[in-house]
């Protein structure tokens, strides 16, 4: 007698544990019908166990991922090993409302989620047991720590007023393409470009005009890019753009393309016009090129004959 009230006594702690704990819990037999659905569950979900045991899961939640999940459940019955989902593989799998304090600001909650296979009194796996735990604390803190290394990332790598890339980042891209054309033979080629007579345009309507048409050219140079060009400002008025897979003759065109558009564009600032002009020197990179600093020396020599030559103009590097 005792031994039988010892048994009702765990068998009732067990199932207060089952409906108390602060995990999801869910079985489902081999046609996915609901054996069991915890009080976690219910509370999240809003549908108690009376009213959804025997019903079908993918029913009565059409927005589960029913082929990927299906597909996960299957392999645990067959190999009967467990298997795990992180939130960061999805998100998560029922799409429960966040209710966290503390990640108030996420709408739905993280998951992790595991798959169990439970076994009949005969051995054969009968049952799929999954666990949901609520990790919207850890992947808020997670996705936030990683949102602040990616700003903090591109700060280090970005010139504050122009929001190009700064002279170490672009010296770096320009490195990383000289390697890859000493490796593989790429094409490639260093503009280098300044505003002709910049100091008059500072002397004459001061320094933060200056800067406002350094912002300008910088505007229209981005929309001239491609996703594989690195372009960066180099020190004062002077730029640099590192054009990959592109010979002489195409950085060329590119460069062309640029000093029109910066010649004609229409700049004013304290509603006097501002008009500027650019020289551009171009530098492509062949066996002569011994390494990344003689490729910016030729590219600052092409822009220097640019220069000479009377500015507003493109010149290519020649011995």
């Amino acid at each position: 007698m005792a031994k039988d009230l010892n048994a009702i006594n765990e068998l009732h702690w067990l199932i207060d544990m089952v409906q108390t704990i602060e995990v999801g819990l869910v079985v489902l037999d081999r046609e996915y019908n609901i054996q069991l659905w915890n009080g976690f569950m219910e509370n999240h979900s809003g549908v108690s166990p009376n009213d959804i045991k025997g019903t079908n899961l993918f029913e009565r939640f059409p927005d589960l991922p029913a082929s990927w999940l299906k597909q996960k459940m299957e392999s645990v019955f067959l190999l009967k090993n467990r298997a795990f989902i992180s939130w960061e593989q999805r998100p998560y799998v029922f799409k429960f409302k966040n209710y966290r304090p503390i990640t108030g600001r996420a709408e739905f909650m993280f998951q992790n989620v595991t798959l169990l296979p439970l076994a009949s009194l005969t051995g054969q796996i009968s049952h799929i047991s999954i666990i949901i735990y609520d990790v919207t604390d850890i992947a808020i803190n997670k996705l936030q720590l990683k949102s602040a290394n990616e700003r903090l990332e591109h700060l280090s790598q970005t010139d504050g007023l122009t929001q190009l890339h700064n002279r170490r980042h672009w010296q770096f891209c320009m490195q990383r393409e000289f390697d890859r054309h000493t490796r593989y033979g790429e094409p490639a080629s260093l503009v280098m470009f300044d505003i002709d007579h910049f100091k008059r345009i500072n002397d004459s309507l001061g320094h933060i005009a200056g800067d406002r048409v350094i912002q300008h050219l910088s505007h229209i140079l981005s929309q001239n890019l491609r996703e594989t060009d690195c372009a960066g400002r180099y020190g004062g008025e002077e730029f640099a753009v590192v054009l990959s897979h592109t010979s002489a003759e195409d950085a060329r065109s590119f460069a062309e393309r640029l000093r029109t558009q910066i010649e004609s564009s229409r700049f004013s600032f304290n509603g006097q016009p501002v008009p500027f002009t650019i020289s551009l020197g171009i530098c492509d990179l062949s066996d002569e090129v011994e390494n990344s600093d003689q490729w910016l020396a030729n590219a600052d020599q092409a822009l220097y004959q640019a220069k000479v030559s009377g500015r507003n103009c493109v010149s290519i590097f020649s011995d």
